[in-house]
């Protein structure tokens, strides 16, 4: 079966599995110009309240690939950094919550898909690695600005550094995950987790994330929020979330 990712639409959440079993998921050409478009469709689609990530048959995502006998072409290379770049974006600032699944491994590019993510669920056989460096790479995908804000620097700088691998255990003691599921269950935890997400109105959401999105200084944030906050007072949302405050009930949001 060549290369794809799955989509299935559960309860508000989108769920998409990138799936090339035999090659432990690795990240082709034509599956990440398949995650980028779903990611585009589900930013746009109210009825979508979240992304979550995953892969099929036990593994995450082993990395990029490439065919083998390929010649190095920086354009082409440079083409393809780019889609894994705005696939990064989106997960990481984009308007819907994004959480990853990850059974088993998480290397290179598929690292850097997980650390994107708001959220980060790992079965207790997962095992990341940001092994770029053994093949002369760097890491891409927007690695070196998500590993730290998740580990901090120094423990970001020696996992980069040295391209050691991280056990789920190690990787939940250092904040790389935020949950440790037992193997085979972590798609249903992710989900689980994703139930959260519903009682907090869209807007507010993606407006949050846009916020959160690299900004460096205070200044920075004040100006985000002078820009967001007026914005969100015209929403149904808010209007909807006052009445269900004033009526002492559950607000029904439509992120409208």
């Amino acid at each position: 079966m060549n290369d794809a990712v799955f989509r299935e639409d559960r309860d508000g959440a989108a769920i998409l599995t990138l799936h090339a079993p035999a090659f432990r998921n690795a990240c082709s050409v034509e599956m990440r110009e398949a995650l980028l478009a779903h990611l585009r469709d589900v930013s746009e689609e109210a009825a979508c309240r979240l992304v979550v990530l995953t892969g099929a048959a036990g593994h995450f995502c082993s990395g990029g690939r490439l065919k083998p006998d390929a010649e190095p072409d920086p354009q082409r290379t440079r083409r393809n950094v780019a889609v894994l770049q705005q696939i990064a974006k989106l997960l990481y600032a984009g308007p819907k919550p994004s959480i990853a699944a990850v059974e088993g491994i998480a290397f290179g590019a598929g690292f850097s898909l997980a650390a994107a993510c708001d959220y980060v669920v790992a079965a207790e056989s997962a095992r990341f690695g940001a092994s770029f460096g053994k093949v002369g790479l760097m890491a891409d995908a927007g690695l070196c600005w998500t590993l730290p804000q998740r580990v901090g620097a120094a423990r970001a700088r020696d996992i980069l550094l040295t391209c050691r691998d991280v056990d789920s255990e190690e990787a939940l003691a250092i904040g790389l995950v935020d949950q440790l599921v037992p193997t085979g269950t972590a798609l249903q935890h992710a989900l689980t987790a994703g139930e959260r997400y519903a009682a907090t109105a869209p807007l507010s959401l993606a407006a949050t994330k846009r916020l959160l999105d690299g900004k460096t200084s205070l200044d920075a944030v004040l100006e985000a929020e002078a820009h967001e906050q007026p914005q969100l007072t015209l929403s149904q949302d808010y209007a909807e979330g006052r009445a269900a405050f004033r009526e002492k009930r559950p607000a029904v949001f439509r992120g409208l």
